[in-house]
């Protein structure tokens, strides 16, 4: 499970509530977390006396086919024609210009005369 489980049935209050965790520091530097139930505040002193709620039992309301299909919003290709990939784009601390047109650009601006930059793979390859 990549989140932290919150909810519990406190074995204190007896009540379906849920689980706070404070950080415990020692001065700067963490050392732990306080782990409290959110309606009486009985502290627990570790994770494994926390008597967490199964969510196995909780029941499934929606299928796989209930799903919509993930969207495929770019083509295989996804950086285009953009200035950003252009080998005429030029980046300094004040401006970003065409090499070529020495006109001020944005990174994903796109024109015509759009030539891709080479990957860095490719550049050591060449020399």
């Amino acid at each position: 499970m990549n989140r932290k489980q919150i909810e519990i049935l406190c074995s204190s209050c007896g009540r379906d509530t849920l689980l706070t965790r404070t950080p415990k520091y020692d001065g700067f530097v963490k050392v732990g977390e306080l782990l409290k139930c959110a309606s009486c505040g009985f502290e627990y002193a570790s994770e494994s006396e926390v008597p967490f709620k199964n969510v196995q039992s909780l029941p499934k309301i929606f299928q796989e086919s209930d799903y919509s299909r993930k969207p495929d919003v770019f083509c295989n290709d996804e950086k285009g024609r953009m200035c950003l990939h252009c080998s005429h784009y030029v980046v300094n601390p004040f401006s970003q210009r065409c090499g070529l047109t020495f006109k001020s650009v944005e990174a994903t601006d796109s024109c015509n005369d759009f030539k891709r930059k080479q990957d860095k793979e490719e550049q050591d390859a060449e020399g």
